[in-house]
């Protein structure tokens, strides 16, 4: 009975197989079985994007906000909001580690690069204060050190010791992770250095605008007449800034507007073995000798410049020593792009990156190392917000 039996279970396949309905019903299935699974791997490459093929969008998201496109999978804003979340706690992590400091400010754009390319895809991503505060603490070492203080009671001299935190080099950095048990091999490294390059302000991005060099048209601090002398103001800050762009400033981070002298090169390539120790023969060979600044520099030399002495006296006249990110947080009136108003002397910003806008469309900022100080488009240039400086008065003439 079997042998009949099997004979006309393979007739009637035959006869399936060749009944073009028949393939389309199996289609059918076929589709409806796989479909979850297709759309799954496409989420899943889409995740692992952000870090093997530095996913732009991904990375825009996580590192400048903005709006999630309407086809975005659920998984993927969510992951992205997650990831958010973890730039907050590392923020805040960056802040105290350089209250910390005796001076400057930390790479925030490098450590969150690296931790984006190390948790980029993790399930359940989250991070909590004292997580962020111990991945921070491996781009820093801590020294104690001594200093004499004066008793203003007592007019005598005493010695106090403090803790300092130091910033490493990247090697360091990288080891300083490693023995906490957060390791990162070859390729993690090279996606993160990508995605560094690519957020950081050591370059134009994705920008395709004009980059206008300046040079050979500035006048020297000593002679630069301002508006409004006795305030600091956005006004000011505009001829200040435009200056330095018609001057050629360079770009050296951790600098605010001083010459580069050899003294200042070597405390900078010390401070910064990495930010300034991975660009020592370019800036030995471009602005050694000449002013330079960095980004958030830019601005904070305005502040510190004394127009009766002609110099910049550090920590002076309110302004705050603090990052791109950290003048943006501490701004009350700021905005999105879209809302910006017209008003020379405001800031533009995006996550590690900050510029002047200086009217009529233009924007003067300290690019990069390979840059230094020029006149770039507002449109096109990847701003995230705009912002009145904290530490500055806005006024219309």
């Amino acid at each position: 009975m079997a042998a009949p039996a099997i004979a006309l279970a393979v007739k009637a396949a035959i006869a399936a197989a060749t009944d073009k309905r028949t393939w389309k019903a199996v289609g059918i299935l076929i589709a409806a079985i796989l479909t979850p699974v297709i759309l799954a791997i496409v989420l899943i490459l889409s995740l692992l994007s952000g870090t093997s093929q530095h996913n732009n969008a991904a990375v825009d998201l996580c590192f400048n906000g903005g709006a999630f496109s309407s086809s975005a999978p659920a998984e993927y804003t969510a992951h992205i909001e997650d990831m958010r979340n973890c730039f907050s706690a590392l923020d805040q992590a960056i802040s105290g580690a350089e209250a910390e400091m005796d001076g400057g400010t930390l790479d925030s754009v490098r450590i969150k690069s690296i931790f984006y390319a190390l948790n980029f895809g993790a399930d359940h991503l989250s991070l909590s204060g004292a997580e962020a505060r111990s991945f921070v603490d491996c781009f820093v070492r801590y020294e104690e050190r001594t200093k004499t203080v004066k008793d203003e009671a007592t007019g005598e001299e005493k010695t106090e010791t403090e803790t300092v935190a130091v910033p490493v080099g990247l090697d360091t950095a990288y080891a300083n992770l490693s023995t906490s048990g957060i390791p990162a091999g070859s390729d993690d490294r090279t996606n993160a250095q990508k995605i560094y390059e690519k957020v950081a302000c050591g370059g134009s991005g994705s920008y395709s605008g004009g980059i206008d060099r300046g040079g050979g048209n500035g006048i020297a601090l000593d002679g630069l007449t301002l508006l409004h002398p006795e305030t600091k103001n956005n006004l000011d800050l505009v001829i200040y800034a435009k200056n330095a762009y018609d001057s050629g400033w360079g770009y050296v981070w951790g600098t605010y507007g001083d010459v580069l002298t050899d003294s200042l090169f070597a405390s900078k390539l010390k401070q910064y073995p990495d930010g300034v120790g991975s660009y020592a023969d370019f800036i030995r060979e471009n602005w050694l000798g000449g002013r330079t600044t960095d980004c958030v520099g830019l601005i904070k030399g305005y502040g510190w410049f004394d127009p009766g002495t002609k110099a910049i006296e550090y920590g002076t006249n309110g302004m705050k020593d603090v990052g791109a990110d950290g003048m943006h947080s501490a701004a009350i009136v700021k905005g999105s792009m879209d809302t910006m108003p017209d008003t020379p002397g405001l800031a533009v910003w995006k996550s590690g990156h900050i510029g002047v806008y200086i009217g009529n469309g233009e924007v003067v900022e300290a690019m990069g190392t390979k840059y230094g100080v020029v006149k770039t488009k507002l449109a096109g240039r990847g701003w995230s917000a705009w912002l009145q400086i904290p530490y500055i008065s806005y006024i219309t003439k």
